[in-house]
């Protein structure tokens, strides 16, 4: 039995997540998503270790590593900060759980923005070095160019539009598509990045409406985040639908409430140790009793 099989099953037992959405062979690969186009939804999430990784793969067709691990994981106020070496660490980390996904990873923000050639540079080493399949960047005016660049070099692209995270220092962490002037730039952005040669685009934070048009517009499946049920696939970050946060952004479903439980079960342990009540004898080693000598 597997690694990941061992963490499944072990959750089953627990009362945890109920067997596999669905039974796979082999990986799902970024052909396979292109082609949902207007099909099943594509089921996505976010991942940065191997135990969460374990646990979603049975479920997902998309994992992405994204950059929000800044904020997620490293207390970052924003994913600026977000280095290669951070996404390959995250990446290798959830590649050693993930077997039946299709594993993107975002190129953080500093790394393709330049040049095509220095977007080629950074998606090789991410994918030579943690064994994913493709990448994500977020796609300006600028992405197209790099989009069509890597994809020509056998690089799959996932494009992003709509609220650009990595773009926070000059639009905020604010929906878009509100005035005319920003629907006609992102539809310009997603149709850019769709002939380019993009496998799927992340829509973000956009009028619903607007999601409903650019699902109707490009040829890519669109992969809704805080934008339209009639995307063709969801995404959210995984800490925000188990409710790992005291807040979270309007666009998300809790599914769960973990910090509360975390929060009561570090209160009890606590307890348990200050009053000497943990550990007890089921959890101690104790030596057999001799044998007697002659």
């Amino acid at each position: 039995m597997s690694r990941q099989d061992q963490t499944v099953a072990k959750l089953n037992d627990a009362g945890g997540p109920a067997a596999p959405s669905k039974q796979r062979k082999g990986r799902v690969t970024a052909t396979e998503i292109a082609g949902r186009k207007g099909r099943e939804p594509i089921v996505c999430l976010t991942a940065y270790d191997a135990p969460t990784a374990a646990i979603l793969d049975p479920h997902c067709d998309v994992i992405l590593v994204g950059d929000s691990v800044g904020m997620v994981v490293h207390g970052l106020p924003s994913t600026v900060g977000v280095t290669i070496e951070m996404m390959i660490l995250h990446g290798r980390a959830v590649m050693r759980a993930a077997t039946s996904a299709l594993v993107v990873v975002d190129l953080p923000f500093g790394s393709y923005e330049a040049s095509p050639a220095q977007a080629f540079e950074t998606a090789s080493r991410i994918l030579g070095e943690t064994g994913a399949q493709a990448v994500k960047l977020e796609s300006g005016v600028h992405a197209a160019e790099t989009v069509r660049f890597l994809v020509d070099r056998g690089v799959p692209v996932m494009g992003h539009v709509g609220l650009r995270p990595q773009a926070v220092h000059v639009s905020g962490f604010k929906a878009k598509g509100r005035t005319e002037g920003e629907r006609l730039s992102i539809i310009g952005e997603a149709t850019a990045t769709d002939v380019a040669g993009a496998f799927a685009i992340v829509v973000e934070g956009v009028a619903e409406d607007l999601a409903r048009e650019l699902t109707e517009t490009v040829a890519a499946p669109t992969i809704g985040i805080g934008a339209s049920p009639d995307c063709d696939g969801q995404i959210l970050v995984t800490e925000d639908m188990l409710g790992m946060f005291e807040w979270t952004p309007k666009f998300v479903k809790r599914y769960a409430d973990l910090r509360d439980k975390i929060d009561e079960a570090v209160k009890a342990y606590a307890s348990d140790v200050r009053a000497r009540r943990f550990p007890e004898p089921a959890q101690l080693y104790r030596l057999g009793a001799s044998k007697s000598a002659g």
